[in-house]
Formats: structure tokens, C-alpha cells, sequence
């Protein structure tokens, strides 16, 4: 059985935080602003494959009402994410994700936040694609006030 799903995030740009997009550290002089290191991408990647295995979403197993939570590299929350996913009996196939944002540009950091991405899930980078786009200076993330990210993986379950 092949089951697809999709998952959107967005943090608000500030002073005074790190940047963490794809789990890597993106030098800028803004960072996003979250309970944990506010990585939209893999928030939005755990939120598409909880989605697909119709497991809720990751406020539910990851409320940022949690003290657990404070700080956490989201490389870890995709890690748990991904052994919630297997222990229902699906394996990944591939994912598909687009980030928002007029500034930094990005085009640069693709290449590891796709190693990054693929070593957490344990994949083949191929099957890791990774696309970052402007909106045209329109809406928040135009006007340099946020970062949104979307994501669309296909997980499957083996038939016994």
C-alpha cells in the first residue's frame, strides 16, 4: 500500500537566533523563531510523513507546550518521527519539498541539507529533492518577516 502526504510549516525571521533549514546551520544574520530550533523544513517534512502514516501532526507528538522540546535539534524529531512511521509499518520512498523565502538565498545549501536530510531518514539522496523559491517580494515571507516550507513524501507498506 502507498500512502502520500503533505506538510507545511512557517517561523517568523527575528534577531538573536540561529538559522537551521534542512538540519544545517545557514549563515545569516536573522533566524527563525520556535519552541525548538524552529527548522521549517524538517517540520514540515515530519509533519508530511506523521500525515501520511495518519499519525496526527507534530504538535500533537511534539507540543512546544513541552519542556522536552525547548532547544531540540529537529534532526531528532524527524529521527522519532521516522521510527513512528516504521513502527506502523511503512518504509520511506521519497520526498519532495519547497522552501519559501526571499532572503538568504539558499541555492547554495541544497546540496547538504539534502545529505543532511538523507542521512537522518536513511536514504539515498536521490530520493531527497529540495527546491527553494521567492515569492516575488509578495505576502510574509516576501516582505522578509518569515520562512514557510512545504513538503510531499510517498511512504509505503510492505503487503505480507
Amino acid at each position: 500500500m502507498i500512502r502520500v502526504g503533505m506538510g507545511f510549516d512557517v517561523h517568523r525571521l527575528v534577531e538573536g537566533r540561529e538559522l537551521w533549514m534542512g538540519g544545517i546551520k545557514i549563515p545569516y544574520h536573522l533566524g527563525l523563531l520556535g519552541h525548538s530550533d524552529a527548522d521549517v523544513v524538517l517540520h514540515a517534512l515530519c509533519d508530511a510523513l506523521l500525515g501520511a502514516a495518519a499519525l496526527r501532526d507534530i504538535g500533537f507528538h511534539f507540543p512546544d507546550t513541552d519542556a522536552r522540546y525547548k532547544g531540540i535539534d529537529s534532526k531528532k524529531l524527524l529521527l522519532e518521527t521516522m521510527r513512528l512511521v516504521a513502527e506502523k509499518g511503512y518504509s520511506f520512498g521519497n520526498a519532495d519539498i519547497t522552501i519559501c523565502a526571499e532572503q538568504p538565498k539558499l541555492n547554495p545549501h541544497i546540496p547538504a541539507m539534502q545529505q543532511a536530510i538523507a542521512e537522518c531518514i536513511g536514504c539515498d539522496v536521490d530520493c531527497v529533492s529540495l527546491k527553494a523559491t521567492t515569492t516575488e517580494k509578495l505576502g510574509f515571507t516576501g516582505r522578509g518577516e518569515g520562512i514557510a516550507a512545504y513538503a510531499t513524501v510517498l511512504i509505503e507498506k510492505k503487503s505480507l
